[in-house]
């Protein structure tokens, strides 16, 4: 807390949204169908933009161009945040692989590796330790972001590392958590993807809520499940308490976010209840809040056509617990060749482009940018839920599958 007793994330995302603020702030842009979703807060920004500008050209002295004579600013890089809530469930190979997808599409991309505390990103693009990275940037030897980037083997993606890290000291302040996510946005980029640590910190949620599109990364499996579901939560409750204006409302979503608070808040939807029986305008802002928050989530390491539908089970829950949309990006399936592309250093989608598991990963990126999907046999898989093995269904050795797994967590409402 700061001195004033102000949540110092707020200031953070005052800050954020009202400066230097690009279009879709804080909404999951790239929709299948291209069309780019809509936001309050992006709303809000550019009436203030409007605003500003028709009050400049008022007043702007004779002889001297207005703000609407001025070049327009170069359109801010869009920032991708890969979270995963636990580790090990492949959030840096996804991120990786990704950010390769996305270059080979001609854009230019910037890929980070924010996780100080086990930086390894460098590793699955073949760069060698980066002399000089983020960690610079967190201890202040170095303000300018654009020093930090280092080549990488495709010529339009680049790299910011995170090693040479202080270990007594591994997270950014929050002031230096606005200069780092202003800064991103300034660089000569065209997408920015972040790879977040592992957990439900407060730095790596303020990633995942601040960036453009949070993606959540997860595996098949009934640890990484409850682990998504308490990221997702953790998310959520961070975002609505930094929506809500009134202190007493934002006390309530305090309270709510102990799962065994004395009023029972068990789901948001029981929350808004309490809300709307306290202040009815803030119940509007919680129920604007839950539109805009549109997690997107990959399913990693599928092996059956079960394991598939964990996706739709994940967003199901969002849907149902949380009343947010949250969309299915896609999976990625298991395959032996991702593995040894990682021992390679190289990403599996520039190793072996037309392996099952690089198409999954290319089809995932054409989606982020609302490109036509390409349809090959092994490709179209997904459609009728098939795999490219033939979609034998294996069940694990304790007789569960993801899906039955998720359905769990979707009956008892809280895995935690």
């Amino acid at each position: 807390m700061a001195e004033s007793g102000r949540d110092p994330l707020l200031d953070l995302w005052i800050i954020v949204l009202f400066v230097d603020l690009p279009p879709g702030f804080g909404v999951a842009l790239g929709n299948p169908h291209g069309a780019p979703r809509s936001s309050t807060a992006s709303g809000r920004a550019r009436s203030l933009s409007v605003g500003k500008a028709n009050v400049n050209s008022m007043t702007a002295p004779v002889g001297r161009p207005s703000d609407a004579d001025r070049t327009p600013p170069k359109p801010a890089a869009r920032l991708l945040a890969v979270g995963g809530g636990k580790g090990g469930v492949g959030k840096t190979f996804v991120t990786a692989n990704l950010a390769t997808a996305l270059a080979k599409l001609g854009k230019r991309v910037v890929v980070v590796d924010v996780d100080l505390d086990g930086a390894n990103l460098h590793t699955c693009l073949g760069v060698p330790s980066p002399q000089r990275s983020l960690a610079d940037f967190v201890s202040e030897r170095e303000e300018d972001l654009g020093k930090l980037l280092v080549d990488t083997p495709l010529p339009n993606l680049k790299l910011i590392g995170a090693t040479h890290g202080n270990l007594a000291d591994a997270q950014p302040s929050h002031l230096r958590r606005v200069r780092l996510l202003r800064g991103l946005r300034q660089l000569e980029a065209d997408l920015v993807l972040l790879d977040l640590g592992a957990g439900a910190h407060a730095s790596v949620l303020d990633y995942f809520l601040v960036s453009d599109d949070g993606i959540l990364v997860l595996q098949p499996e009934p640890t990484s499940v409850e682990n998504a579901y308490t990221f997702l939560r953790a998310a959520f409750y961070r975002r609505m308490r930094l929506a809500m204006v009134g202190h007493g409302v934002r006390q309530l979503v305090t309270l709510a976010m102990d799962q065994r608070n004395e009023r029972g808040i068990r789901t948001p939807l029981e929350l808004l209840r309490e809300i709307e029986a306290t202040d009815t305008m803030e119940a509007r802002r919680f129920i604007e809040t839950m539109r805009v928050f549109r997690p997107r989530v990959i399913v990693n390491g599928v092996r059956t056509a079960e394991d598939v539908k964990l996706g739709f089970s994940v967003t199901s829950v969002c849907k149902k617990y949380f009343g947010i949309e949250a969309e299915y990006l896609g999976y990625v399936n298991y395959d032996d060749e991702a593995r040894r592309s990682v021992s390679q250093r190289r990403p599996i989608v520039d190793l072996h482009n037309d392996a099952d598991v690089s198409i999954y990963l290319q089809r995932i990126a054409r989606k982020l940018l609302g490109l036509p999907l390409a349809t090959t046999h092994s490709a179209s898989a997904a459609a009728d839920g098939t795999l490219a093995d033939g979609g034998r269904r294996r069940v694990r050795s304790d007789g569960q599958t993801a899906a039955d797994s998720a359905s769990q967590v979707l009956r008892k409402g809280d895995p935690g």
